[in-house]
């Protein structure tokens, strides 16, 4: 029997027909469309969408693709054969072109509405008509869900065309973005870190889209040109697409008395979430009201957790509001994001994110969209006053437990079994005084070095005597600390697991999309594979190449040390 099993296991999906028997679509069986969207998918124009899960659509295929890279890794955890990226059909549907989809497979797509909360303050302003009705996927199309080795996962667009919530835009991605999602998605997973994965990058050869950026060498904060780029799709894949904005939007619903069936549409959307994202957590036989509360309490660990990582890595969301907070505990939109190079707790690479939603702001932020998020499955609680007072409580303790492991954390990316305030708030002063690249610096501190000689690449300026002396006191502090726990050869190991040798770099990223626009893909596969294994140390040629401090020509360099989310 488990020789079967394996063989099964290991057969390979090989071509389009057999990929369209893995599709079963959960999310448009059980939930309800837009009553008044149109069934073959032809609603592109930007109106007002009142109730209902989702709104069937017809992607747009982007004219002429090109296949450009896809991600190996996710196709062998999910049983696909690298040969589908050669299958005309496959090819054009991921391009956009569902016109070619086998039945079962849907033969339209589906995008999805949500609210949109900044810091916990709700807003309508972005929405064309003011009510909030016209928010949601503007270029993002899911076009398939289905069963991959005992899993559900689900396929969307990023760049499928236009949608009900496009507010008025093409529903298109650049190249320039969606290679950024793609190659970033791979690294995050490769981190460690929950997140939406890369399936295929496409790009059109004909379509040109028009957007604003940046003018080489440009040290303005804002885009300062309008430039051509090539329309492009990446599909991103995840257990689900719901988002903390997902759920608020029929909460509000709810307490606007929206429609009739206002609270009956949020039950069956969080009963879903619970069905995607923690069936193997949550009982199926106990009360609803028992299921919310150990909904809130098990996606609080998944939040706490995903962002205590954020922080390991050096990552930056950019845009933390709820509609950018996925509801199952993982990664989700790379826009505005980035990650520290030059260590500083309020580095912010998105223009428009301002200081709240900067690096080491993002615990805060969390602790707001995870109250947005406890706030949303309150109606669900009205008739049970005990139940809403757990909820509450779960809610409330949220910072502490927030708090609590970013200590763990800390302790543990310096070897540390137990959190040294003193020590650690001494280490920040001085990184942040001596200039220090964040990845770099924590990478050589993993070798436990005797002095400040072992660091002296991780920092962006030299260092004076006096500065010299307080990072020798911290480092003698720090060892006689490591030297009470255990052996420097298992502590130097288990600090190497945690803080990576390669990390995202805008600067290295920008001639691998600009290369793209002229057909050259070289670069875009090579960071694919340096990316594949950011702990261990790559070839020497590699590792000068891509392991090295920001050159000082792309500091204050719009496009790469900031950025508008102009995708």
């Amino acid at each position: 029997m488990s020789t079967n099993s394996n063989s099964l296991k290991e057969k390979l999906t090989e071509n389009f027909s057999e990929f369209s028997q893995l599709s079963d679509y959960s999310f448009m069986n059980y939930l309800k469309a837009d009553p008044q969207s149109t069934k073959d998918g032809n609603d592109h124009k930007p109106r007002s969408v009142y109730s209902g899960h989702y709104v069937p659509i017809l992607p747009t295929a982007i004219p002429d693709p090109e296949y450009i890279s896809h991600s190996k890794k996710l196709f062998k955890e999910l049983g696909l054969s690298s040969d589908l990226t050669r299958d005309n059909n496959f090819c054009r549907f991921f391009s956009g072109d569902i016109s070619v989809a086998d039945y079962p497979m849907s033969p339209v797509g589906w995008a999805t509405g949500y609210a949109l909360s900044i810091y916990g303050t709700e807003y309508t302003q972005q929405c064309p008509f003011g009510t909030g009705n016209g928010y949601g996927d503007g270029r993002a199309i899911s076009v398939f869900e289905g069963i991959f080795n005992g899993e559900r996962m689900e396929m969307q667009l990023k760049g499928g065309g236009p949608t009900p919530y496009c507010r008025g835009a093409d529903g298109r991605a650049v190249l320039r973005s969606s290679v950024r999602e793609f190659l970033a998605q791979e690294l995050m997973d490769a981190l460690g870190i929950p997140t939406s994965r890369s399936l295929t990058l496409y790009v059109s050869r004909s379509e040109i889209v028009r957007r604003p950026w940046y003018s080489k060498g440009s040290r303005y904060f804002e885009p300062d040109i309008m430039i051509d780029n090539q329309a492009a799709i990446t599909t991103r894949v995840a257990p689900s697409f719901l988002r903390v904005g997902q759920i608020e939007l029929f909460a509000r619903r709810v307490r606007n008395n929206a429609h009739d069936e206002a609270l009956s549409e949020l039950k069956m959307i969080v009963q879903h979430l619970i069905d995607r994202n923690y069936k193997d957590e949550i009982e199926y036989e106990i009360s609803f009201e028992s299921k919310i509360i150990k909904l809130a309490s098990l996606y609080r660990s998944r939040l706490i957790s995903l962002v205590a990582n954020w922080m390991r890595v050096g990552y930056c969301q950019g845009n933390f509001n709820s509609d950018n907070c996925a509801a199952g505990g993982n990664t989700l939109d790379y826009g505005p994001f980035g990650f520290c190079e030059l260590f500083d707790p309020r580095f912010q690479p998105w223009t428009g994110g301002g200081e709240h939603f900067s690096f080491f702001n993002q615990p805060y932020a969390a602790a707001i969209n995870f109250k947005t998020f406890c706030s949303s499955l309150s109606p669900l609680l009205s008739e049970s006053k005990q139940a809403q007072e757990k909820l509450d409580q779960i809610d409330k303790e949220f910072s502490e437990l927030m708090n609590k492991d970013l200590k763990k954390m800390w302790a543990s990316k310096l070897g540390l079994d137990n959190y040294n305030g003193a020590l650690i708030n001494e280490l920040f002063n001085l990184m942040l005084i001596s200039k220090a690249d964040y990845t770099i610096f924590f990478r050589k501190l993993s070798d436990i070095p005797d002095n400040l000689d072992s660091l002296k690449d991780s920092f962006y300026l030299p260092i004076n005597d006096e500065l010299k002396n307080r990072w020798e006191v911290w480092l003698k502090n720090w060892q006689s600390i490591l030297k009470n726990e255990v052996d420097f050869k298992t502590k130097s190991a288990s600090m190497k697991s945690l803080n990576p040798v390669y990390t995202w770099r805008e600067w290295m990223i920008v001639p691998a999309y600009e290369e793209a626009e002229t057909g050259n893909y070289t670069k875009i596969k090579e960071l694919q594979d340096v990316f594949n294994n950011p702990y261990i140390e790559q070839a020497p040629e590699i590792d000068q190449k891509y392991n090295r401090l920001r050159p000082s020509q792309y500091f204050n360099y719009g496009g790469i040390s900031h950025y508008s989310c102009s995708s």
